[in-house]
């Protein structure tokens, strides 16, 4: 965990110098910094998830086809996810990996904010970057809280800071949720069964449980760690923002589809088809017809007098 943590440490402490001993904007711009490096898995996670999404049809009728047969199931959607280029693990692959960054920026934020003179030897020798051992110790105090500790909630109404764990953790909870939805996909048709989408349902569910997840999370771990949530949902929605309005294609598969399918919607009948033969019909008999009347024989079939006139 040493080769996550020292890095972690020392940059925390290097942006402490440069932001004029500001621990909370150091955090705010080292989550900035890991957001931007996971870039690539965050585009990855939005692709893996509109295109879950897309198959969401084909899957259930899998699903109706072979219930009785797991192993058929399992080869058909594997199958399935081939042939539209989806890798299963693709949504939660960014999750597996800001995992440990959580962990290590706990414990590097309570290290670089070390309080003890053991936690301040033990910081200086994790720090790659000689000379940044003279800005040891840190500040940790931020609006009257302690940010190597979690949310104080029994001093709450005592003072007007005594107010600010909870707004810290209101906007844990609200931005967690904001991110979520944006990236929750959108509710997909129901199926012609009238069966509800077990994974519809369950990502329904997370939204709710994510939030309050993380409020206990910012409840249980230091300040400095939710400062960190905060930020990185704040720097996710505008993530998702943009990638939304560019309209971000799922696969690879879905830039052909989309390609074949706006010839599709421009193309005219063919030559000899049902309805091109119905229209030939329509301009033969008009010719023959004026205002809705006979315009040679009557109803019996019997020749009229002009008629005959003109033999």
């Amino acid at each position: 965990m040493d080769f996550i943590l020292n890095p972690f440490v020392t940059l925390l402490t290097f942006l402490y110098r440069v932001f004029g001993n500001d621990m909370v904007l150091s955090i705010a711009v080292f989550t900035v910094l890991v957001r931007l490096l996971t870039l690539p898995l965050t585009l990855q996670q939005q692709r893996s998830t509109r295109a879950m999404q897309q198959i969401q049809p084909e899957m259930r009728r899998l699903q109706e086809k072979y219930k009785n047969d797991r192993e058929k199931l399992a080869a058909e959607q594997m199958t399935l996810y081939r042939e539209y280029g989806i890798n299963p693990l693709g949504g939660c692959l960014p999750l597996l990996i800001q995992f440990p960054i959580f962990i290590a920026l706990y414990q590097a934020i309570n290290m670089a904010l070390a309080a003890t003179p053991t936690q301040m030897i033990d910081t200086a020798g994790r720090l790659l970057v000689p000379g940044l051992d003279s800005v040891i110790p840190l500040n940790n105090r931020w609006l009257g809280m302690d940010l190597t500790q979690p949310p104080n909630l029994n001093t709450v109404g005592t003072s007007i800071e005594s107010f600010f764990p909870i707004i810290l953790l209101g906007l844990v909870g609200i931005t967690t949720w904001l991110q979520f939805k944006m990236t929750m996909p959108k509710p997909a048709a129901p199926s012609p069964d009238g069966k509800p989408d077990q994974a519809q349902a369950m990502t329904q569910s997370m939204g709710t449980i994510m939030p309050i997840m993380y409020v206990f999370f910012s409840l249980s771990f230091s300040v400095g760690l939710s400062i960190y949530f905060i930020v990185s949902n704040v720097v996710g929605i505008a993530q998702y923002a943009v990638l939304n309005r560019n309209k971000l294609p799922a696969t690879p598969a879905e830039i052909v589809d989309k390609a074949a399918e706006k010839p599709a919607d421009k193309a005219l009948p063919a030559k000899g088809s049902a309805g091109s033969g119905a229209s030939a019909a329509v301009k033969n008999v008009r010719p023959n017809t004026a205002a809705g009347k006979p315009s040679g024989n009557k109803p019996n079939g019997k020749p009229t007098a002009k008629a005959s006139k003109a033999k």
